[in-house]
């Protein structure tokens, strides 16, 4: 016993001095701390003051106008029927039929061609995040010389995604400092400019994080020049009725490059829509057509559904070795509120009433900052759209309002505008002001 006691002492000393390892390559004590994540540091900091008079205008999680959480009705109500009917066994790899079903249909039109002949690869993802992720995986596997081009700027998430997935990201302009919206003409110079045949990352509505959507005559703009250049694009659509209140409104671009014979991806998410954010319930979409030598896509959908089988297939064992089986709780959430006439009618209530509150509370924020006098114009508070608005702040302004004001939000200005209540607006437009005044 006291010879096994002294070896187990000789190796734990090798291991602490370095000596247990082949190479320090191997030894962990040489890792660093990750850096924080911008958005959730945020949060953590909000957390850690003691300020009663403290407002996180931070998160991208929507809140009633008492700033707490909210649990959709008609999602209580699917909760309600699901307990005590749902077994634990594993949903298929490509996850929940009827919800892909559903989320094709909210996507695409409950009468979409594309649906009834089967031209679509779909399968159930960890929400939009893992949406993407298959998709940047799938586009380096099958497409190796490829490239990404995202928009400047975006989710700060695109870039680790896609850069995890060892895809060359590219960027294009979109978002225009001065005038603190689209920038349209240089969008449209890098569209042109790109090699025939790029993939480029677009937001399908509720730009994050500026809000700044296109117009629907410059979407039809934009695809235009996607068919000319042969580019394939990809939506992330985490807002579908969220940005505006009407799911079909909110999908208007991605039916319109449907309407000029694209093929698309397209990320789909109900943690915002839904209210479904730890659930992770996303859906990725894929309209294929054939791949043809060197790599770029065709400009046709495919003839018949084998393409499309090939492609889930893919996709599927993509899925296989990062969390191999997608939950069913949120699923089961889903399907069942998209599929029951009168829950989807509650739901289509709810989310118009979250939109509601959100449009209310920028055209509340925009009118005390004009009270107060301010130099500046802020018509880009009620012109931009969906839960973010991109103030226009510098990062001093922004740490001026958390060391001053106890505000917390990211460094690049953005406001939540979810964390904007009738009780806090006036303290918000207040403390904008102080900071701003004297631009």
């Amino acid at each position: 016993m006291a010879m096994r006691r002294a070896i187990a002492t000789q190796i734990v000393e090798r291991w602490s001095s370095g000596l247990g390892c082949r190479s320090m390559s191997l030894c962990f004590h040489g890792i660093e701390p990750a850096p924080k994540d911008p958005i959730l540091g945020v949060t953590e900091a909000f957390l850690a003051d003691e300020s009663p008079h403290k407002v996180n205008v931070g998160v991208g999680a929507y809140r009633d106008d008492n700033g707490k959480p909210v649990v959709l009705e008609c999602v209580r109500e699917a909760e309600r029927r699901i307990a005590g009917n749902l077994n634990m066994e594993y949903l298929p790899m490509g996850g929940s039929i009827d919800m892909i079903e559903e989320s094709l249909k909210l996507a695409y039109g409950e009468n979409s061609e594309y649906i009834k002949d089967k031209k679509i690869a779909a399968v159930q993802a960890l929400s939009g995040t893992g949406a993407c992720r298959l998709f940047a995986d799938f586009q380096k596997r099958f497409l190796p010389d490829s490239q990404i081009y995202i928009p400047v700027p975006t989710w700060a998430n695109h870039h680790n995604i896609w850069r995890d997935a060892r895809v060359p990201q590219r960027t294009y302009h979109y978002y225009h400092p001065e005038s603190k919206g689209l920038d349209f003409a240089s969008l449209m110079d890098d569209i042109k400019n790109a090699p025939n045949g790029s993939f480029f990352l677009l937001h399908a509505c509720a730009h994050n994080p500026t809000g700044v959507d296109p117009s629907e005559e410059q979407w039809r703009e934009i695809s235009y020049q996607f068919k000319v250049k042969g580019h394939f694009p990809f939506f992330d659509m985490a807002y579908q009725g969220f940005a505006s209140g009407d799911p079909e409104r909110d999908a208007k671009a991605i039916r319109i490059f449907l309407e000029d014979g694209h093929l698309i991806g397209c990320a789909q998410s109900y943690a915002k829509n839904m209210g479904l954010y730890g659930q992770r319930v996303g859906c990725l979409r894929v309209l294929e057509s054939k791949w043809t030598d060197g790599f770029s896509l065709a400009s046709v959908l495919c003839e018949d559904d084998k393409q499309a089988v090939a492609v889930k297939s893919q996709l599927q064992q993509l899925a296989r070795p990062m969390y191999s089986n997608p939950p069913v709780h949120g699923a089961l959430v889903v399907s069942i509120i998209l599929k029951d006439p009168n829950l989807k009618s509650l739901w289509l209530k709810e989310v118009e009433g979250m939109a509601d509150r959100i449009i209310g509370m920028r055209t509340a924020l925009r009118e005390n900052l004009e009270k107060l006098g301010s130099p500046l114009s802020w018509e880009h508070i009620t012109n931009q759209i969906g839960m973010f608005c991109y103030s226009g702040m510098t990062p001093e302004q922004v740490d001026r309002l958390t060391n001053e004001f106890h505000i917390y939000m990211t460094r690049n200005g953005r406001i939540s505008m979810a964390g904007v209540t009738t009780h806090n607006v006036q303290y918000l437009a207040n403390a904008i002001h102080e900071v701003t005044k004297s631009t």
